[in-house]
């Protein structure tokens, strides 16, 4: 087995150690880092994320897997940079003003990271103004509006308008998710798409950034 499906295997099986020394032994034999990248650690967050949609992983095989990724993507990342490979695109995440639920929105951090997007975490309880800031001053193109409780979805109405009000709407594009909320909700208040979870997110990211 060559490094890169050893790192695709690791990865699945969530074995950081095997990921951290496969990465190195790959780098070392020359692999270029956008190749470990693009044929080894998205293609195996990208089936962790299709065995969770059909119900084979679960939450936790997720975290362990993303953890081993994490681990192999800090040693590959140096030589990313070095390279100039660039990430897909920029994806500012957070939890709706009101709301202190962060376990969603940090699974779908895992997974549009996982996907090879930069994201940006704006944590918890955030409001429509610093939503407006990430797309304004941090480049994201696309946000993620999280929300748990049926209180705080119209949240997300509130940041989409402060998008239409700064003049920025159309240069983002504006996913939203959680327990409470639906496609119809999504369609209600003006997303641009609904995830139902984070591998659906993910893919949701991929869709509308128009990225492979």
């Amino acid at each position: 087995m060559g490094n890169k499906e050893t790192i695709f295997e690791g990865i699945l099986k969530g074995d950081m150690p095997a990921v951290q020394e496969a990465t190195t032994a790959a780098l070392a034999e020359g692999l270029p880092a956008g190749e470990i990248l693009n044929e080894g650690m998205i293609p195996a967050m990208t089936e962790v994320g299709r065995l969770f949609e059909i119900n084979e992983y679960y939450v936790p095989e997720m975290l362990i897997a993303a953890r081993a990724m994490k681990a192999g993507l800090a040693i590959l990342r140096p030589k990313l940079v070095d390279a100039g490979i660039e990430p897909k695109g920029k994806v500012a995440l957070g939890t709706v003003k009101g709301d202190l639920h962060d376990i969603g929105k940090n699974l779908v951090s895992i997974m549009v990271e996982g996907a090879g997007f930069e994201t940006i975490d704006l944590g918890v309880d955030v409001s429509p103004e610093a939503f407006v800031k990430a797309v304004r001053d941090d480049g994201a193109q696309a946000i993620g509006l999280s929300a748990l409780l049926t209180t705080t979805m119209t949240s997300m109405k509130t940041t989409i308008d402060a998008l239409e009000e700064a003049g920025i709407r159309d240069q983002v594009k504006v996913m939203i998710g959680g327990a409470p909320v639906t496609q119809k909700y999504a369609d209600e208040v003006g997303a641009d798409g609904y995830g139902r979870d984070a591998a659906a997110a993910a893919k949701l990211v991929k869709t509308l950034l128009n990225v492979d």
